[in-house]
C-alpha cells in the first residue's frame, strides 16, 4: 500500500465458474490460504486457496493487474454428512490446505476427512 490511509484495491482473483457453486449444496466462496511459511511451498507469483464446495483454486498473479486461475480441483461429493451443525447440506467442505515444498497439497474437508493432492506447476 502506497497510502495506509486510503488503500486501493488494483484487481480481485476471478470466481470459480466451473460449476454453478452458488445453487449447489453446502457453502461457496474463500476459506482459507496457504501460507508462505518456511519450510513449505512459498511463490511470489502463486496463490493457493480453499473455496468450500467449489475445491481448492491456485491462482497465478504475476500481473497483479490480471489475477487468473490456473489449476483447480473440485473434490468428489462425500458418502455422508459428517459436519454435525443444523442445516447443513451434503456437499465437500474444502476447508485448509498446507503446500509441502515438493508441491504436495494437504486438503482438509469437514465431510470427506484429508485429500492429498499434487501440484506439478
Amino acid at each position: 500500500m502506497r497510502s495506509p490511509e486510503n488503500p486501493m484495491p488494483i484487481s480481485t482473483l476471478p470466481s470459480p465458474r466451473d460449476r454453478d457453486n452458488c445453487a449447489s449444496p453446502g457453502t461457496f466462496g474463500p476459506h482459507n490460504l496457504h501460507e508462505n511459511r518456511p519450510g513449505s511451498f512459498q511463490s511470489e507469483d502463486l496463490i493457493f486457496a480453499t473455496y468450500n464446495n467449489a475445491g481448492v483454486r491456485v491462482f497465478d498473479i504475476k500481473d497483479q493487474f490480471a489475477p487468473k486461475e490456473v489449476a483447480s480441483w473440485v473434490p468428489p461429493m462425500p458418502k455422508r454428512l459428517i459436519d454435525p451443525r443444523p442445516n447443513i447440506g451434503l456437499d465437500a467442505k474444502t476447508a485448509d490446505l498446507y503446500v509441502t515444498t515438493e508441491g504436495l497439497m494437504y486438503v482438509s474437508d469437514w465431510n470427506a476427512g484429508m485429500h492429498v493432492l499434487e501440484y506439478q506447476g
